[in-house]
């Protein structure tokens, strides 16, 4: 896997994927930056949410769940000093879909968070505390 980061001023770089994705990310106003795109922490909290979702979806898909969203709400604390990792995180899922069965959603939650998130499982080892929790919604 590569990745491509390209200062283009101030606090503003452009980053370009390996598979040829771009993304602009730019700093707080406080500390150069025009708030033109997420911040580097900002894109790890995401990549983190995403990461995880896209396995949930897809172990409930291989089970031949009815699902038809999936929403995740991550909330992250900092340590408040320098450097500000991430300390804790905690993901909220909302399922939504037609006859989702609890413990097929559970098992996905936590199949994700055990096994096969590499994000999560890979800041979980640097020490960061990540809880999940989930809700199901009737489509």
């Amino acid at each position: 896997m590569k990745a491509t980061v390209k200062w283009t001023d101030g606090r503003q770089f452009v980053t370009e994927s390996g598979s040829g994705h771009s993304v602009v990310i730019d700093g707080n106003p406080d500390h150069g930056g025009r708030n033109t795109g997420p911040r580097p922490m900002e894109l790890v909290l995401m990549g983190l949410g995403g990461c995880t979702s896209f396995d949930v979806i897809q172990i409930l898909e291989k089970a031949r769940a009815d699902v038809t969203d999936c929403v995740a709400t991550l909330e992250a604390e900092r340590f408040d000093g320098t450097p500000s990792v991430f300390t804790k995180i905690h993901v909220h899922f909302v399922v939504t879909g037609r006859g989702l069965k609890e413990a097929q959603v559970k098992r996905a939650v936590d199949l994700s968070a055990e096994k096969y998130c590499s994000a999560s499982l890979m800041l979980a080892k640097g020490g960061v505390e990540i809880t999940h929790d989930y809700e199901i919604v009737e489509a």
